[in-house]
């Protein structure tokens, strides 16, 4: 049975306008998204509602710059998963740029070419407590935390604590992960209530990760 994609790179045009006298406040929720599963949706929804975002986007990444790309599928699959997991949910969209321009996803790269474009936005880079512990390690993390605010978010087993300016959120601790979700999947157990419906079903009729 031929399998219905939805069209890479589509994004969804916001409906609101910037007034001339005001900035967005825009959220930036980055990752593999292999798959995309309920603690991610849950993050990007709380950082927006606690923080009074105008937005989150999820950016997937093309070829991430600390995981084996081995373990990346298509960016088709990892994008068509985004927008089947965000549809109908108030203030998440999707941003391409690192899967347009291809390469290794640099987080600085890709803020400084989202600045330039979007110079009424501030950006604010969210991330797990897990990502805090190697701030220091990023790719010029002095220029990127004059470019962006990180907000930084707990997870299980992760302890809290840099000396680089990161707001902290708290949002509900979900211990789940891509990784948990697609070892189910390969031993053949259905990870049921941990990722969208929609999402688990498109993973089925693609045959992902078996």
């Amino acid at each position: 049975m031929a399998l219905d994609l939805v069209t890479p790179f589509t994004k969804v045009e916001l409906e609101e306008t910037v007034e001339e006298t005001g900035r967005k406040q825009v959220g930036i929720l980055g990752g593999n998204f292999n798959p995309v599963h309920n603690a991610h949706l849950v993050v990007a929804d709380q950082v927006r509602q606690q923080l009074g975002l105008d937005e989150v986007l999820l950016m997937p990444e093309f070829i991430p710059p600390h995981v084996d790309k081995k373990e990346t599928i298509d960016e088709k699959h990892r994008l068509n998963m985004l927008l089947l997991a965000i549809n109908g949910i108030e203030g998440l969209d999707i941003e391409t740029v690192e899967l347009e321009r291809k390469g290794i996803s640099y987080t600085y790269d890709t803020m400084q070419l989202l600045t330039q474009a979007n110079p009424d936005t501030d950006y604010y880079f969210i991330i797990g407590a897990d990502m805090v512990e190697y701030l220091p390690k990023w790719h010029r993390i002095d220029d990127l935390v004059e470019m962006v605010q990180f907000v930084g978010v707990q997870r299980p087993k992760y302890k809290v604590g840099t000396s680089y300016p990161v707001i902290w959120v708290d949002v509900p601790l979900m211990d789940i992960s891509s990784t948990t979700v697609r070892e189910l999947i390969k031993v053949g157990h259905t990870p049921n209530f941990m990722l969208p419906q929609s999402v688990l079903a498109y993973i089925k009729k693609a045959g992902l990760y078996r």
